[in-house]
């Protein structure tokens, strides 16, 4: 299993690569399913919260969303000009919002439970008597 430390920046790029190189693939085989991408967006959001290094996990659980959104760049539905795709960006944003709370929820947690197993490995680290 590899284990890369990105960079809050890089974690970011990663999560939005991916994201997007996800979203066409599912434009290509499922034709746009939003479930399909939803359902892919979970691991992207496990690995980004994973691979970030410790100094930056506070920015895994912000960069999910955003990188959901560039996925979305293939898969919105869009008749034809900018504003009828912006449109359905806005849609697939709306409708898929539990795809996208889900997977910034495991995003904060992995972010979370590293920080405080990090925080607890600490040497030096003395505790006030209660």
């Amino acid at each position: 299993m590899p284990d890369p430390r990105l960079t809050g920046l890089g974690g970011g790029l990663f999560c939005s690569a991916v994201m997007f190189a996800l979203g066409c693939l599912d434009q290509l085989l499922f034709g746009a399913s939003l479930t399909a991408y939803g359902v892919l967006f979970l691991p992207v959001c496990v690995l980004t919260a994973a691979w970030v290094r410790g100094a930056d996990l506070v920015t895994a659980p912000v960069v999910v969303p955003i990188a959901f959104t560039v996925g979305l760049l293939p898969v919105a539905d869009g008749d034809g000009g900018v504003f009828s795709h912006l449109m359905g960006i806005v849609t697939a944003l709306a409708t898929e919002a539990g795809w996208l709370y889900g997977g910034t929820l495991v995003a904060g947690v992995i972010a979370t439970v590293r920080k405080v197993r990090l925080m607890n490995r600490r040497p030096g680290r003395t505790r006030m008597p209660v």
